[in-house]
């Protein structure tokens, strides 16, 4: 099961040092995403366990990090394992009471409209619409969404790609993206007349949309798995580095399980085919939450082949891989940096967690690029970026921004959010003076 990353995180350091074990401890996401969902609808996070055949989170976070190798999800058919994810979004979205507070927990109904949001009661529907009415076609959307994103898993999406043949300040937005790719058609006819596709709308126990809602899913989900090495080629782009001439690494601050469970070695390609003839890549995932596993590799130490993007892990709060490895020179010096959703701005345990490492960005001053899922976080985290007198070079709504909307599963009528929807960009200290400079990056 697939969760949106929640907003509290612990992270990394340089000033203060602080001992994983109490910075690490309280603040993963899948435990405040369970606290977040009961806030909301109380129980919720039980039902999401029971359908998965656990007991606490944490039982599902061993099994996240694949330490519960005999943990029996109790699935045995395609229909009951869609069911099983129909029924963790299956609460009364105006009084939030559950199936199971039910006199017969058959008598809950589904919207017909956006096939996503259900209701105990027709006078629950009633009262309810004049708020669900402004989330209804997005829903659908959303919820169209959350059945193909499957067709990631099986190696469906995403279609094989074509290399750049437009350099990176050419290209604006997916549409020009798009345009680049060859047989584009073909590739998606190819989806949509997949074995897979047939087995999803066969068992996923809702009407099968029209053709071309399904074509513009695979496109949605197509930017959602690219959105993260397009947005590393982007910072690329944007801070001037060049990684034709040298080797680059990019570290990936806060990684958790939502970058690196079921990552393939191949998933950062992309960044390949946007420098083609580049001297070597490496993308480091670093985080107290990164699933270690066979592509969660050691970082090089060493140069990587060239022409290619070599991905790697190192589970740990930043600034204890900074004095571990780096400090020792058995990683190499970043010469990027990149949080997808670091959430700072919202974390009880800032000073523990987050503030060590963005002192160390700041103070190293290294070329960091951070993603906001709403301008609500852009704001906050501007702020505290500009309390630490870190020098902002950029923000504001992020161009190649995933295309798929994810609604809140706890609280379906609010706004959908999307992956990467904000960034800024900041280069050490407002003291440092001379450096790069807006004029010097390259922006729209």
């Amino acid at each position: 099961m697939s969760q949106k990353k929640v907003s509290f995180k612990t992270k990394s350091s340089k000033k203060k040092s602080v001992a994983p074990s109490v910075a690490a401890s309280s603040y993963y996401t899948d435990s405040l995403g369970f606290m977040a969902m009961d806030s909301n609808v109380p129980g919720l996070s039980n039902v999401i366990l029971q359908k998965l055949n656990m007991k606490s989170v944490n039982e599902y976070r061993s099994a996240v990090e694949g330490n519960s190798l005999a943990i029996n999800f109790g699935i045995r058919t395609y229909a009951e394992m869609f069911q099983k994810m129909e029924d963790t979004y299956k609460f009364c979205a105006q009084c939030k009471k559950l199936p199971s507070r039910l006199p017969d927990p058959r008598t809950m109904r589904r919207c017909k409209r956006c096939q996503n949001v259900y209701y105990c009661s027709s006078e629950c529907q009633r009262e309810n619409w004049p708020i669900h009415k402004k989330f209804c076609r997005k829903l659908k959307v959303a919820a169209i969404d959350r059945l193909v994103e499957w067709l990631i898993f099986t190696g469906d999406i995403p279609f094989p790609t074509s290399p750049w043949t437009k350099c990176f300040t050419n290209i604006k937005s997916w549409d020009d993206w798009f345009a680049m790719q060859e047989n584009l058609e073909e590739k998606l006819d190819a989806i949509m007349a997949g074995r897979y596709m047939g087995i999803l709308w066969s068992n996923a126990g809702k009407p099968k949309p029209e053709t071309r809602e399904l074509r513009d899913s695979v496109k949605r989900l197509t930017t959602d798995f690219f959105t993260r090495p397009v947005t590393i080629g982007f910072a690329i782009n944007t801070f001037c580095i060049d990684p034709y001439s040298g080797p680059v690494t990019v570290h990936i601050v806060g990684a958790s399980h939502i970058e690196t469970l079921n990552i393939r070695a191949t998933d950062y390609d992309e960044l390949a085919k946007i420098f083609p003839r580049n001297q070597g890549l490496e993308v480091v995932m670093i985080g107290p939450e990164v699933v270690e596993g066979p592509v969660m590799r050691p970082p090089l130490t060493a140069y990587g082949p060239r022409g290619k993007v070599y991905v790697s892990g190192y589970k740990s709060l930043y600034h204890v891989f900074w004095e571990t490895l780096v400090e020792n020179a058995r990683a190499a010096r970043p010469d990027l940096v990149v949080g997808f959703h670091p959430g700072f701005h919202a974390s009880q345990g800032l000073a523990e967690g987050w503030l060590p490492t963005l002192l160390l960005l700041r103070d190293y001053n290294i070329p960091t690029l951070l993603t906001m899922y709403n301008e609500q976080e852009l704001k906050y985290s501007l702020q505290i970026l500009a309390e630490l007198d870190a020098r902002i070079l950029d923000s504001g709504p992020f161009p190649f921004t995933s295309q798929k909307q994810e609604q809140v599963q706890s609280d379906p009528n609010k706004p959908p959010v999307s992956s990467n929807a904000c960034y800024l960009l900041f280069k050490g200290a407002t003291w440092f003076g001379s450096g790069t400079g807006m004029g010097e990056l390259d922006l729209d």
